[in-house]
């Protein structure tokens, strides 16, 4: 399903106006940027829709931030950098929400949270209390969860982001990705993804990872 992207316009006029407070300057290039950055070619998950995902799901997660709008700019920004063959996306990514948000008339204290929401994303591990951690964190991590039809086309989509990795070094790698999420004391921070997120993606994963072991 294609992503409407107008309707992603006009979310990002939203965060943007409840997080700063001058109508200057104009939202709209910046929304171009990033929407062009998230629909580069090289990407198959980490898309418009994923961005999309995650904006929804933190409509449902919203009450649990103690700052919704910084944390909805950092998932505007959480992987607004993204080359599948590099280890420093979350940091580049920071790092563009820093240079951008100040033009934008966003304060710096907004800003810097904004940043650090992004670089969390890393290891998705909040500290507790961090109810901005958590809810971005979970709402990143809420695809798991998905039927599993659609958690089928996640990790399809993982593959094709990773097609230049041969099979037997890919089932590798990603096994240990799995492992290493199944071996968490928890995947989701907040009473909602604890509640409904947790067991089906804990599922999910078991099952990828049965996969994985049957066809290597």
């Amino acid at each position: 399903m294609a992503t409407d992207t107008a309707q992603l316009e006009a979310r990002w006029r939203a965060t943007v106006a409840a997080a700063r407070d001058t109508d200057t300057p104009d939202p709209a290039p910046y929304a171009a940027r990033l929407l062009a950055a998230w629909a580069e070619p090289q990407r198959r998950y980490h898309t418009t829709a994923h961005l999309a995902a995650v904006l929804d799901h933190l409509d449902v997660l919203g009450g649990h931030a103690t700052d919704l709008p910084a944390v909805q700019l950092a998932a505007w920004f959480h992987d607004a950098v993204y080359r599948p063959d590099r280890s420093e996306n979350e940091e580049r990514s920071a790092a563009l929400a820093e240079r951008a948000l100040p033009e934008l008339g966003i304060d710096d204290a907004t800003t810097a949270e904004a940043a650090r929401l992004v670089r969390l994303t890393v290891g998705h591990d909040p500290a507790p209390g961090d109810r901005n951690g958590e809810a971005l964190c979970d709402a990143d991590l809420a695809v798991l969860a998905g039927p599993p039809a659609a958690y089928a086309g996640y990790a399809a989509a993982v593959r094709e982001e990773y097609g230049f990795v041969p099979e037997e070094a890919f089932r590798a790698g990603r096994a240990d990705v799995l492992r290493h999420l199944l071996a968490l004391p928890r995947l989701f921070r907040t009473p909602h993804g604890a509640a409904h997120w947790e067991a089906p993606a804990r599922a999910n994963l078991t099952t990828e990872l049965t996969l994985l072991g049957a066809h290597s």
